[in-house]
């Protein structure tokens, strides 16, 4: 008779760039305030990346935080998966250049599914020690999105920020990750894109001068009303399979697109949005890793303790998106529950 093999997370951890960019330094650069972002975004500030620093090397900050609360040294983990749309370069993964940076050996790759990534990720891992695959895998999300922006698209350069977030996930005997939905529609794929830099359409001095490997967003109030959609019948899915309303869930942490997105998710769920953790302010959208920075900030605050019934759902490019349903594990941090900074 088998024995099922259930999964925990065991540790988190975060990093940001130390550089924080305010609203005030897209002003003249297109048309817009620090008013007009904040009233529609929820966003005040944001961090970018300065010389030097990669997506590796707030990927590796990251894991070494989530380490270290897991209290594991890098040697311990058996899968490292890193999840980005801003790899260090084509090739090889970026894992490749964290698994280096910790000292690791073990199996390593990348995963891209935009903005969704780590609700895609932690979806994988998952899987991955339940199947016994391994018994501990490292989970980030991290990106420099700062270095795919065009500083004169208004509808994009306002929202985004850098940073990276990690988790330990480990085989428990009872069930902390409960579940998971992945949806994806590639007929709207031009909704939220790259054009250029792939295979489609290589590099040439036409493509750079025309911006055209940076994010485009195709039509906004479309991307808007699918993600608003698309993420709250994946929670509601998530939660009828697994018996549950929005009364048995302690804490909602969503992906930090916009507040006003976070907020139509609550209100169709009819979960108050108190139980939603909004970490937009000083963060921003920092794709894949927008989730697990949250997590961590949440987690340190003391917002979500063991025993919490806790849903993410997050919606990208591809388009992709996607909800977990997990009960936490992670133990009270000892400290200040001060996430630093990447330069520490």
């Amino acid at each position: 008779m088998s024995t099922v093999r259930h999964t925990s997370i065991s540790g988190v951890g975060s990093a940001l760039p130390t550089r924080l960019v305010p609203n005030a330094f897209f002003e003249g650069r297109v048309d817009t305030t620090d008013e007009w972002i904040r009233e529609r975004t929820g966003i005040r500030a944001r961090h970018f990346a300065s010389e030097g620093e990669t997506t590796s090397s707030l990927g590796a900050a990251a894991a070494s935080r989530a380490l270290e609360g897991a209290g594991l040294e890098p040697a311990a983990i058996d899968l490292l998966i890193v999840c980005t749309i801003t790899s260090d370069r084509p090739m090889p993964s970026t894992a490749a250049y964290v698994q280096a940076r910790l000292g690791m050996h073990c199996p390593a790759f990348d995963m891209n599914a935009a903005c969704a990534g780590f609700v895609y990720g932690l979806s994988v891992a998952a899987a991955q020690v339940q199947a016994g695959a391994a018994d501990r895998v490292l989970l980030i999300g991290a990106e420099t999105i700062s270095r795919v922006l065009n500083l004169g698209d208004r509808s994009t350069c306002v929202l985004f920020g850098d940073g990276a977030g990690a988790v330990v996930i480990e085989a428990s005997d009872d069930p902390g990750i409960i579940s998971s939905r992945l949806e994806l529609d590639g007929t709207a794929a031009e909704l939220l894109t790259i054009p250029a830099g792939g295979s489609e359409e290589p590099a040439s001095e036409e493509s750079v001068r025309a911006e055209r490997h940076k994010i485009q967003m195709n039509d906004g109030p479309a991307v808007f009303k699918r993600a608003v959609t698309g993420m709250a019948e994946a929670c509601a899915g998530l939660l009828d399979k697994a018996g549950m309303t929005g009364d048995d869930v302690t804490i909602v942490i969503p992906h930090q697109a916009n507040a006003r997105i976070m907020n139509a998710i609550a209100d169709r769920l009819s979960i108050p949005r108190d139980k939603v953790f909004v970490d937009i302010e000083e963060v921003g959208n920092t794709s894949a890793a927008s989730i697990p920075i949250a997590m961590d900030h949440a987690w340190r605050a003391g917002r979500v303790v063991p025993g919490d019934v806790v849903l993410t759902t997050a919606f990208g490019g591809g388009l992709a998106w996607g909800a977990n349903l997990l009960r936490w594990t992670a133990p009270t941090p000892a400290g200040d529950g001060d996430p630093g900074d990447a330069s520490e």
